[in-house]
């Protein structure tokens, strides 16, 4: 029969009275029809395939879909703001504007004007920016308004930028007013505070464990005092001035340590989070005395203070500490768990005190703000409702009769920067207003929220006894028996669904963004065909420091969430114990449940590489091992800081270094994969499809997809197929545009239990996929975000196909694009198929060889090889082009542009790099 391609129009996949869709399954063979339908679950459980094949960008019945398992609909009125994400935010003293400190968008400063409800003014380091700062780094808080409205402070990396506030609420006259650094330590201040007459500004110095006062009149530093870990928030009451420790209390003799930003922290040994939290008290009378502490939950953020109470959001634990100010001792602690199925995840991050007694606190990532009525400190709160917001609230004030919310992420990535698609740093942030309604009305919007969060009873049923059900690949309950028994998690970089797919017609693909076609992916089009397409799935993060929690952790922690306006502290949170969440990792969770792990890569901080370890050595070292079966001739050392995880991974399976090609460690994979067997969990990090490397940017991916259909070659040849699962993913899906949203991914489920030959549009996530791993391999769901999302039960079949898959050689020269062969000779690729798109000639045309000289410069100072390499180091928009030039032979402009760029000229190129502590 002939296969179709069909399109969607915006309003399609719209729920029905169930809720629920059917989907499509198209065949990609034309040997027959297959019409595949959802597996009934049996049992309650979280209702995440409410979406069905809704996409994201949607506005459907329950609001619009955004790329996190969610629906937002907004309670009141919303302004989208179409700069970048909003990090923090204030409201002038005199209720008239707000300004928020911004990121991702070109700018570090954005002033709205609350009456004409618009954005007045974005201040940052571009030419045309009015005024011109230095740089738009900023940091976790602020920016913060002097008493009288007459300055405005705005953190940033190394000290504070101060402006005046002219008349009509914008601001004029930046003045930087630095913090020196202390040795490797940026200053990174957080939360400021001015004393009642504007006099002092109190500054958190963030990456300094201290606060210090700083004379708002000379800029000078005039007092300092040690604090906790990693302070962050402030607060002044009657002359005190409290302070909360992100990263708790110091470390002492005994205590069990992780590093945070070079500094030990207490940490669990297993879970590498953080054990303590704590808030510093400074009696500003005698700034001579010892320094208070006081144990609170743990990642204490924000302060808020009022008749006698102060108010901290614990965004690990999930809960308020209220503090008696006279006493200086926590009296109540309010939990923010508004879901019975799990305990984390809601990540409360701001906190208000209405003047008839309701507290209003945010739940980031719940997009809610939970209201209780409140009386008195020591009198028990009543927990009354949850109001919606936008993406990942983060602020909340209250000025006159309207409250305000800062939402971080908006609705999602979806600002336009070309007319031919998005990519995940077209991101977005929203500012929300309403008048706090009536209880009745916050009650009834509370099950809103819970739709709109896939929150339904049920969700974690774990089984009872063992050996009455009967194995299927997907359990219906928790510690119920698999036909899987081996789970292998092949992570990658960076691509987006258009970019690899775009050119399968059976898909919602636009082949003219299919940057990796068939020719250069031609295992993932083979497994497509043979195994299934799935053209709705997403990844969550903007970026890798996002992508690879977004799949360890089934989160990006609101640390590594509120970090993303400087990125200075850290990045990739595998060294940090700040960024990681209480209940543990995926493997944690797996070796919890009894099964045995083995990591390759993946999550790994460190890389150390042999002298004469050249991309071209270990290219030719790869293919003596292929062709001998000897061992690798380099010692590599791949490791982790997490000791957890560090034992249980394969120290000779590089990290992330583009100088490392991925056929090779598909080879130091196969070696130990023939000695020991696999684990019931595997997880590989080939990340050569970050491009950036030696080889030009098809070359690496090319050398991606051979290594990803060996991989699969050898496992469903052995012994283990029979059981086996191997799921495909990127870490996230920055580095290209898509046209239905930047975070559309390719994913890929290959076993003898998975349903072949399909084309699946059900909506699923990243979270999906690790709910789906939690459910075969009985593993308890980390947060709120997995245990509601609903496994990918349609993806598999109870009626198993064995037949293996065997791995097509390259159609693209892995050596394109060297300045020096390797010793061994040139790849030699197999013939294109010529229905398929031809490969670019890595030739660079002769009046393009100045521009692309420019540009190999630009690549030769963004930290892709050696021991401090770093995904994402370079500027992506950057990033972007220069990968879409060499796809292009350097012929073709950028999507939406009318002509081939310099590094400096490309538009977006003053976003910062999402790692710039370089």
């Amino acid at each position: 029969m002939q296969v179709t391609r069909r399109r969607r129009s915006a309003q399609r996949g719209r729920p029905g009275p169930s809720g629920r869709h059917p989907g499509r399954r198209i065949p990609l063979v034309t040997t027959g029809t297959t019409v595949l339908a959802l597996v009934a679950a049996g049992a309650a459980f979280a209702q995440t395939d409410q979406f069905g094949t809704d996409r994201v960008g949607q506005v459907t019945d329950h609001g619009q879909v955004i790329s996190s398992d969610q629906y937002i609909a907004p309670y009141g009125d919303r302004l989208v703001v179409q700069n970048g994400k909003i990090m923090s935010s204030s409201v002038s003293p005199d209720g008239t504007h707000l300004a928020a400190s911004v990121t991702d968008g070109g700018s570090a400063l954005a002033i709205v004007d609350l009456k004409s409800w618009k954005v007045q003014q974005l201040v940052g380091s571009s030419a045309t920016s009015v005024p011109r700062i230095s740089g738009n780094s900023v940091g976790q808080e602020g920016p913060t308004y002097s008493p009288d409205g007459s300055q405005l402070w705005l953190g940033q990396t190394d000290g504070y930028t101060r402006f005046t506030v002219n008349a009509d609420g914008g601001v004029t006259a930046p003045v930087f007013v630095p913090v020196a650094a202390d040795g490797a330590k940026h200053a990174l201040v957080g939360a400021a505070v001015f004393s009642s007459d504007g006099a002092t500004v109190y500054s958190a110095v963030n990456g300094q464990n201290r606060v210090v006062a700083i004379d708002t009149a000379t800029g000078t530093v005039r007092q300092s005092w040690n604090v906790g870990n990693a302070p962050r928030g402030l607060a002044e009451v009657d002359g005190k001035l409290y302070v909360s420790n992100e990263g708790g209390r110091p470390a002492r003799v005994g205590d069990t340590t992780l590093n945070s930003y070079n500094t030990q922290v207490p940490a669990d040994p297993v879970t590498a989070a953080t054990t303590t939290g704590t808030v510093s008290v400074i009696d500003l009378a005698d700034p001579a005395a010892a320094v208070g502490s006081i144990p609170v939950g743990l990642h204490p953020t924000a302060l808020y203070a009022k008749g006698g109470a102060l108010f901290v959001t614990n965004t690990a634990t999930n809960d308020v500490s209220v503090i008696d100010t006279a006493k200086d001792k926590v009296v109540q602690t309010i939990a923010t768990q508004p879901w019975p199925e799990a305990s984390v995840g809601y990540e409360p991050d701001a906190v208000t005190l209405t003047d008839d007694g309701r507290l209003l606190v945010t739940l980031g990532r719940a997009n809610a703000v939970a209201v209780y009525r409140y009386r008195s400190p020591q009198d028990p709160v009543r927990y009354v409702g949850l109001l919606p917001t936008d993406y990942f609230p983060a602020e909340i004030a209250v000025t006159g009769k309207d409250v305000v919310v800062s939402n971080t992420r908006g609705v999602d990535a979806r600002r336009t920067t070309t007319t031919a698609g998005h990519g995940t740093h077209d991101t977005t942030s929203s500012v929300q207003r309403f008048t706090l309604p009536d209880d009745s009305v916050i009650r009834a919007r509370t099950a809103k929220v819970f739709r709109q969060n896939g929150w339904t009873p049920g969700s974690v049923v774990r089984a009872e006894g063992k050996g009455r059900a009967k194995p299927v690949p997907v359990p219906l309950r928790l510690g119920e028996p698999s036909t899987i028994k081996h789970v292998f998690l092949l992570v990658k970089e960076n691509r987006t669904y258009d970019e690899i797919f775009g050119d399968v017609p059976e898909g919602e693909g636009d082949p003219s963004l299919a940057q990796f076609g068939e020719n250069v992916t031609p295992n993932q089009h083979a497994l497509a065909r043979q195994f299934g397409l799935y053209d709705n799935t997403y990844d969550i993060g903007t970026n890798s420091a996002e992508g690879h929690n977004w799949l360890m952790q089934a989160d990006d922690p609101e640390y590594t969430e509120s970090s993303a306006g400087e990125y200075a502290r850290s990045y990739d949170t595998e060294d940090d114990a700040l960024g990681h969440q209480r209940t543990g990792f995926l493997w944690t969770g797996a070796q919890a449940a009894g099964n045995s792990v083995r990591d390759f890569g993946e999550f790994h901080q460190f890389l150390t590489k042999p002298t004469g370890a050249s991309w071209q050595n270990l290219y030719c070292d790869s293919r003596n091992m292929a062709s001998t079966g000897q061992d690798t001739a380099y010692t590599l050392n791949s490791s982790s800081p997490i000791p957890s995880l560090n034992d249980v991974s394969v120290h000779s399976f590089a990290k992330f270094d583009t100088s490392v090609p991925d056929v090779y460690r598909e080879e130091v994979w196969k070696r130990d994969f023939e000695r020991n067997g696999p684990a019931n969990l595997n997880m590989l990090w080939l990340s050569s499809d970050h491009t950036g490397g030696p080889a030009n940017a098809v070359a690496q991916v090319a050398d991606n997809d051979l290594a990803t259909g060996r991989i699969v070659d050898e496992i469903s040849h052995s012994a283990y197929w029979k059981d086996s699962v191997v799921f495909v993913v990127e870490d996230d899906s920055q580095a290209g545009l898509d046209h239905v949203d930047g975070h559309r991914a390719p994913i890929q489920i290959i076993s003898p239990w998975a349903r072949r030959g399909i084309v699946d549009s059900h909506y699923y996530s990243q979270i999906t996929l690790i709910r789906t791993i939690e459910q075969i391999l009985g593993i308890h769901p980390m947060n709120q975000k997995d245990s509601a999302a609903t496994p990918m039960r349609a993806a598999f079949t109870r009626h198993p196909d064995f037949t293996p898959f065997t791995a097509l050689p390259n159609r693209t020269s892995l050596t394109d694009g060297l300045k020096t062969p390797p010793s061994c000779g040139l790849d030699i690729p197999a013939p294109q198929n010529p229905a398929a798109a031809p490969v670019p000639s890595a030739k660079v045309p002769a009046d393009k060889e100045a521009l692309a000289a420019q540009w190999d410069t630009w690549k030769s100072r963004q930290r892709l090889t050696g021991p401090d390499a770093v995904p994402d180091f370079a500027n992506p928009a950057q990033m972007n082009h220069f990968t879409w030039y060499e796809t292009h032979g350097w012929t073709e402009p950028y999507p939406g542009e009318h002509k081939i760029f310099e590094p400096q000229d490309v538009p977006g190129a003053y976003l910062p790099p999402s790692e710039s502590d370089g």
